[in-house]
């Protein structure tokens, strides 16, 4: 009893508060009431697409709408090949076409969220890696209507968390607040990264845990996730974020 006592007490401090303190923050905040006040428009954070001919290729996080944006963001990858003068965007959303392809500006705001760059590749090794991104994206097995589940997943943080483990070359994992990332497409229980350094083991995105070059040492309840970054010192803390280098 005492160990089930320590560990609701460890729970309710690692997990719930941080998600209630963001709940709280999040209430009083000034936001869009829905999606058609929000802003859609460009963050204008890309170059001209036409101004730098190398290849490029970014993954962005936003906040998402409504409340669930007190603890979840949404991510896309963005693409662009050697000499394009336009970006592609790629989004895993519930409604329309499950795999969006330029269905809003590259680095657009989400629900008048400004968007973060998540990673960011250029040149010879973006040229490289685009053709393994384009794969990835064709293998998601979740692209067809009605493939969409907000929790704890698969969404949209799923298709993107799918594409960085499958180009483990890409080197990034999803920022802690993206909800869904956690969840193994196909129902899987447990995956290792193409390369090997990071591992996965998930009870269908519920409760699980991630180790790893790239992870660090995380530990995911309902879709919530706390760790530590060694490679890149810093703490994740569940519904604020990653603060560190």
């Amino acid at each position: 009893m005492k160990f089930l006592r320590r560990l609701l007490l460890a729970l309710l401090f690692i997990y719930l508060l941080p998600a209630l303190a963001s709940a709280g923050w999040w209430y009083v905040k000034e936001r869009p009431g829905s999606w058609r006040e929000a802003d859609w428009s460009s963050a204008n954070i890309l170059p001209s697409p036409g101004g730098d001919k190398a290849a490029a290729i970014y993954v962005f996080s936003a906040t998402t709408g409504g409340m669930k944006g007190a603890i979840a963001s949404h991510s896309w990858i963005v693409t662009k090949g050697q000499g394009d003068t336009t970006y592609n965007r790629y989004d895993k959303v519930g409604w329309g076409s499950p795999i969006r392809r330029n269905g809003y500006p590259a680095d657009a705001r989400w629900y008048s969220n400004t968007p973060h760059v998540v990673v960011n590749i250029n040149g010879e090794e973006a040229a490289r890696l685009i053709p393994k991104i384009e794969k990835a994206i064709q293998s998601y097995p979740y692209s067809k209507p009605g493939a969409y589940r907000i929790w704890p997943g698969p969404n949209s943080n799923t298709f993107v968390a799918h594409v960085l483990r499958s180009v483990p070359e890409l080197g990034a994992v999803l920022p802690p607040d993206a909800v869904g990332r956690d969840y193994l497409p196909e129902g899987k229980l447990f995956a290792i990264d193409g390369d090997g350094l990071d591992m996965h083991a998930t009870l269908y995105g519920l409760l699980g845990i991630s180790a790893g070059m790239r992870s660090g040492l995380e530990v995911h309840v309902m879709g919530l996730v706390a760790g530590i970054d060694i490679m890149r010192p810093a703490v994740k803390i569940p519904a604020l974020g990653r603060f560190g280098v």
